[in-house]
């Protein structure tokens, strides 16, 4: 009779913890939201890694983004994206091609660039992870699990400057056994923008095949 005390007073105190830790975790993701809807605009330069260990894959690259509220201008993998909150328009300069879609046409339940830093809001569970000293930094880390038991992630760990309140990196592992890592390496904010920075310029590729999907 005492060991089923015992377990049920450990049962909830581990409960009790767990709920303290999840609202821990909330709690520096709102404070990350926050500060990042205060911003007029963010660039952002990144790394990119993906790992699988069983295919023996491997491959690295980098890429920057500028967003602007919806708006954003992705350059990645040697292509650009950009989106000026009606049209998404996809330059891909190697096949002298331009694609132009409506934001529901593309690449459906993909993460948008300017879902990027706010995406963790909607369709996670949280829970307090490590805190890591980074060159200095530290970095706390949140695990974000996946509420829908359907989906192809794993988990995602979501490390966090404490200092300010930025994201600095983000790992996500898949349940096909597939790591992958998007590391900020520049994080700079309300950047003097040009005004035409997010307008598509069709001038510019009259010797690209652009492909309107009417």
């Amino acid at each position: 009779m005492k060991k089923l005390v015992l377990v049920f007073v450990l049962g909830v105190f581990a409960l009790n913890v767990n709920a303290q830790n999840a609202e821990k975790a909330k709690k520096l993701l709102d404070e990350v939201s926050e500060k990042v809807n205060n911003y007029e605009n963010i660039q952002i330069e990144f790394k990119y890694q993906l790992n699988n260990k069983e295919s023996n894959t491997k491959q690295e690259s980098k890429g920057n983004v500028t967003l602007e509220g919806e708006k954003y201008l992705l350059n990645f993998l040697g292509f650009t994206k950009m989106f000026d909150t009606k049209k998404v328009y996809t330059i891909i300069p190697a096949n002298e091609e331009v694609t132009i879609t409506d934001l529901e046409d593309d690449e459906e339940g993909a993460l948008s660039p300017s879902a990027m830093l706010t995406f963790y809001k909607n369709g996670y569970t949280y829970s307090w992870d490590i805190l890591q000293n980074i060159r200095g930094r530290k970095i706390q880390y949140i695990k974000l699990t996946p509420t829908d038991s359907e989906s192809d992630i794993k988990s995602v760990l979501l490390g966090i400057d404490i200092k300010t309140k930025h994201i600095y990196n983000l790992i996500e592992t898949g349940k096909n056994g597939t790591n992958t890592t998007l590391t900020v390496n520049s994080f700079k904010t309300n950047q003097p923008l040009s005004k035409s920075l997010f307008i598509f310029d069709e001038s510019k590729y009259q010797d690209y095949y652009i492909d309107k999907n009417d």
